[in-house]
């Protein structure tokens, strides 16, 4: 009861039952759009590759799991957001490679706005090749109805526009909603296949292709490895800070002891998804040599999206970017030098540059468990695929995302509350009442 309670205060806060209802319009939106198909592509044909469980079908099956269903409708959603999370990795490489970028980052909101406008850009370049690639692709495979540059060129058209249209969704959501728009289109799209993983789980235990107890140790195993991310989501150390007394005046600021709470996972699902759309690249492109040169065969058997090397790369990959995400998000020398002028200092540290080392070491220590623990967790659901047969492909990789979004939203939504004097959307207890006026 307490519970309903507090998830019905979140409707009793004006602004946030807006940001909430138009989160979720917009994601309705960009579900109703994932069945649009792309004209001249035979749908059927695309199904029965789908089917295979190897090979280009088995591939075709892992890249339509971020795309929410859209890539084996061969929609107008088919590139989904991919193209503008590959855009972003490239800028944000670009501006700690580039004095050019690295001045406009250095700029604030003005920088920022410019930085936007080159990804969008970029975005916009990224979407005509891969749709290119696979108007291609599905020609290679004799999906499509009248082949031709008649239907590559209205496939790039279609594709573009729709992946353009997916990152101003984005957009909206994180400007007038609740979270980060893009994460949570990649959200949508992986949820929305939950209901259909479950029920086939259900089919294979029915009609006798899979034992009770092993539909029971899969649905165990997805829920620790949840348990898991949400412990790893929430882990932090926390630096002691004590505040020097000051007198201005008649009043005496200062003196108070607090802590900065340095994250496990400092940054956040955004490694997992970094990760995935960079190895998507390869993926896709050894599929494609080995379907036209029998020489690269050996390259698509070796980089299968559940083999070895693939799961390796996965692994170094997301260590690589929490590192990486963590530099761009997270400055020693700046919260040190705001500790130093606000009077502060960590017990036993001198204040300003030995203080800067001390954070980056201890970020360092603290980043390097949360990289393992991370690329530990993406990994596991390979592993027990590699174990027992599992009807359904959830990766690691999505399943971090799912819980990673799903926890950030939660936040945001619990500042809200807390910011009008509510209980939080996670706590439980009473409703309490406003401020008075």
């Amino acid at each position: 009861m307490v519970l309903l309670r507090n998830f019905i205060n979140i409707f009793m806060v004006s602004e946030l039952r807006k940001k909430i209802f138009f989160t979720l319009g917009v994601l309705i939106v960009y579900r109703l759009g994932i069945h649009i198909p792309v004209i001249g592509v035979d749908i059927g044909a695309v199904q029965r590759l789908l089917e295979q469980s190897a090979g280009i079908g088995g591939l075709l099956s892992y890249l339509d799991m971020f795309s929410g269903g859209a890539l084996a409708r061969c929609t107008i959603f088919a590139l989904g957001i991919t193209p503008y999370i590959t855009s972003s990795i490239m800028m944000q490489m670009l501006g700690m490679t580039i004095p050019h970028f690295e001045q406009l980052l250095k700029e604030g909101e003005y920088g920022r706005k410019i930085i936007n406008q080159y990804t969008r850009y970029l975005t916009f370049a990224v979407s005509l090749v891969q749709s290119f690639s696979f108007a291609i692709f599905l020609e290679r495979y004799n999906l499509v109805v009248d082949p031709g540059w008649g239907f590559r060129l209205m496939f790039m058209l279609s594709l573009t526009v729709g992946s353009m249209f997916v990152m101003w969704l984005g957009e909206q959501i994180t400007l007038f909603g609740v979270g980060n728009g893009s994460s949570l289109i990649i959200f949508a799209g992986i949820v929305a296949s939950f209901p259909r993983h479950v029920l086939s789980v259900i089919y294979e235990v029915s009609e006798g292709h899979m034992e009770l107890w092993t539909g029971l140790a899969i649905l165990l195993v997805f829920i620790a490895i949840t348990a898991c991310i949400v412990f790893l989501e929430k882990g932090s150390r926390k630096i002691p800070v004590q505040y020097t007394r000051r007198i201005v005046g008649q009043r005496v600021y200062g003196g108070q002891s607090t802590y900065i709470p340095f994250k496990i996972n400092t940054a956040g699902v955004m490694p997992a998804i970094f990760a995935s759309s960079i190895l998507n690249i390869p993926l896709f492109a050894a599929s494609m040599l080995a379907s036209r040169f029998s020489i690269f065969k050996w390259l698509e058997a070796a980089i299968t999206h559940n083999g070895i090397l693939y799961n390796t790369l996965t692994f170094l990959l997301i260590i690589f970017f929490s590192f990486f995400y963590t530099a761009l998000v997270f400055n020693p020398e700046e919260l040190a030098d705001n500790i130093k002028k606000s009077g502060g200092f960590i017990p036993g540290i001198r204040p300003g540059r030995k203080t800067a080392e001390f954070f980056n070491y201890i970020l360092t220590r603290v980043g390097l468990v949360g990289a393992f623990y991370l690329a530990i967790l993406a990994l596991l659901p390979n592993i027990l695929r590699a174990l027992v047969n599992i009807p359904f492909m959830l990766t690691g990789t999505a399943l971090l995302i799912v819980v990673g979004v799903a926890l950030d939203t939660a936040a945001q939504i619990e500042s809200y509350l807390i910011e009008h004097k509510y209980e939080g959307f996670l706590s439980t207890g009473r409703l309490t009442g406003r401020r008075p006026r």
